[in-house]
């Protein structure tokens, strides 16, 4: 292999961990606090389960939360190199990037002996542009404090379809994955880079055709860059999954995964229901993280 490869666990989410897998609405109690934070060292113990499954030069790695995942970080942050840790910048299900931690985001970012820092995006050449200005501003603060402290950046770019991109998809979401949500990725990467945000590493949503994912990998490296790719999971079911890995391993620039709730969210959420034991969980999560790994390996061993 001539990149390295990173194979995310995602397990960073905040807001619908707690809403959607927990069924919360009020304020979080202690007892539900210990719950989530038990939860995410489950999976982060799946992860170390799944290590030795790995090829060698294949890197595992974990993506968490401090807020539920402080633990977690402190674990792998010890690992020796064992499971690359990457933890998240920005403040959960707010449709702009907002700091997790206001004017301490600093504080927090270097709390932890983290490999890669992450902020999750949502953008679209369509939105307001104001808003787009002050979102890119914000990102590149984000992008010199990485480059001057020695982080690999993740940016998470999710685009979602503006009203303008639905109408002309006929309200289609399938269509507007296919036919505009490339473009406007590409798009959305030039901006941010000319507003001084230059991630290593653009995790990006799948993609159904190579010359979508050829494009990307443009994107990334515009300029004589060194960016790399790697596709998000979306809780998208296995076989999309499974599509857009075949699309994007073999090629040039795209180097692994961040998947979460694909690998995790079924095994936890018939935990929460009784139906398996914790020692089931895990196993079950390890399983669904290796299914993915392995298949990421092979699509992208049968492009080379």
């Amino acid at each position: 292999m001539s990149e390295s490869v990173l194979l995310l666990l995602a397990v960073d989410q905040r807001n619908s961990f707690e809403r959607g897998l927990y069924g919360l609405k009020g304020p979080i109690t202690p007892e539900q606090d210990a719950r989530m934070t038990a939860d995410k060292l489950l999976v982060y113990e799946a992860l170390l389960e799944a290590r030795p499954g790995l090829p060698a030069g294949v890197q595992a790695g974990i993506l968490v939360d401090e807020q539920y995942g402080a633990s977690v970080a402190e674990l792998a942050s010890r690992s020796g190199g064992g499971v690359s840790l990457a933890m998240p910048i920005e403040k959960s299900g707010e449709d702009w990037f907002e700091f997790a931690y206001g004017d301490d985001w600093v504080t927090h970012a270097e709390f932890f002996a983290t490999d890669h820092a992450k902020v999750l995006v949502r953008d679209n050449p369509g939105f307001d542009p104001r808003q787009r200005d002050r979102q890119a501003a914000r990102l590149a603060q984000v992008s010199a404090w990485a480059s001057s402290n020695d982080r690999s950046l993740i940016i998470e770019l999710l685009v979602p379809a503006s009203d303008a991109d639905t109408a002309a998809v006929d309200g289609d979401p399938t269509r507007y994955d296919r036919e505009l949500r490339p473009t406007h990725a590409v798009t959305v990467m030039e901006y941010l880079q000319d507003q001084g945000v230059d991630p290593a590493i653009w995790k990006v949503e799948g993609l159904d055709r190579p010359q979508d994912a050829e494009s990307i990998v443009e994107a990334a490296r515009r300029g004589g860059r060194k960016a790399s790719c790697i596709l998000l999971g979306r809780h998208a079911p296995h076989d999309q999954l499974d599509r857009w890995i075949q699309v994007v391993a073999p090629m040039p620039g795209w180097t692994g995964f961040a998947i979460g709730r694909s690998i995790w969210w079924d095994a936890l959420t018939a935990q929460l229901q009784g139906e398996l034991s914790a020692d089931e969980t895990r196993h079950r999560i390890r399983d669904a993280y290796l299914d993915f790994a392995h298949f990421y390996l092979a699509a992208r061993g049968a492009g080379n």
